[in-house]
């Protein structure tokens, strides 16, 4: 399952969460503004900023287009 850590009002989020939408990829999206757990884990990751998606056990910060469409071919 794919996860996007997102807060509200984040343009990038917003284009990664249309991005897949696009792709019919299925992920979960967590408000690190709501879920402090989230928030304190991908801070444990070295991320200061979202969104940060996280597929299995890679994860990656930013819009990343190239990521993201990888996700469909693989």
């Amino acid at each position: 399952m794919i996860k996007i850590f997102s807060k509200p009002n984040c343009v990038q989020c917003s284009m990664t969460m249309r991005t897949l939408d696009r792709q019919g990829t299925e992920y979960e999206v967590i408000d690190v503004t709501q879920d402090t757990a989230a928030a304190t884990l991908i801070q444990s990751w070295g991320y200061r900023q979202v969104p940060v998606v996280q597929v299995g056990e890679e994860h990656w910060s930013g819009f990343r287009p190239d990521r993201l469409s990888a996700l469909t071919t693989a």
